[in-house]
């Protein structure tokens, strides 16, 4: 069992939503007021989950299939659960997480177009009853998304390289997600100044601490 005290944030949304940024500024929030808060990364977060995102993000291996990167991210994900989420939450430490498992929904399910029963299935499997406790949705365009990519002046992995067709799949997905649970769902404008974006997330979590 988790403590109560505890608050798993995950933050989601299509590549250079901003998300991980936030992410990041987050957790710094925490571990400047002592407060006992850990960082992860999907996928990845353990030794064998780094290894499976680095299979993943792999542009070799582009003929891989949707089925094989839906379970590929599904392991990583178990065993970040197990090995570091569940641990971490039931000694009263907050998780903050750059994507968890409305990412797979998003990308494989919506995406790729898999299933949605059978993904969800996947999803109970692979959680071990582990959900995040507030889920914070940035959304952007699709072009905004490509503009601020290309001023990385770098190769597209394996994710990032899909055409705009996908991206526009995955954006809906997020939507429709975020419209079926709005209890757990924050939807931000991830085109808002960065500290805007921040004062509005901490804003969330402080009244959800208190």
């Amino acid at each position: 069992m988790t403590q109560p005290n505890a608050l798993f944030l995950s933050f989601e949304g299509i590549d250079f939503s901003g998300k991980s940024t936030q992410a990041r500024l987050v957790y710094e929030w925490f571990r400047q007021r002592d407060i006992p808060a850990m960082f992860v990364r999907e996928p990845g977060g353990t030794a064998l989950s780094e290894e499976i995102r680095r299979i993943l993000l792999d542009r070799t291996y582009g003929t891989m299939c949707a089925e094989a990167e839906l379970f590929l991210f599904s392991a990583a994900r178990a065993q970040l659960v197990r090995e570091t989420i569940l641990p971490a939450l039931s000694s009263g430490i907050h998780v903050i997480a750059d994507r968890f498992h409305d990412s797979t929904t998003a990308y494989q399910g919506y995406g790729r177009g898999i299933d949605l029963d059978a993904v969800r299935a996947i999803h109970r499997l692979a959680l071990n009853g582990v959900y995040p406790h507030i889920t914070f949705f940035f959304d952007i365009p699709y072009e905004e998304s490509r503009r601020r990519r290309a001023l990385l002046n770098r190769p597209d992995d394996r994710m990032e390289a899909q055409d705009e067709t996908f991206y526009l799949r995955v954006r809906s997905g997020y939507a429709a997600l975020a419209k079926h649970e709005p209890d757990r769902f924050i939807v931000l404008d991830g085109c808002r100044p960065v500290e805007e974006i921040t004062r509005t997330i901490l804003q969330s979590i402080q009244e959800r601490l208190t």
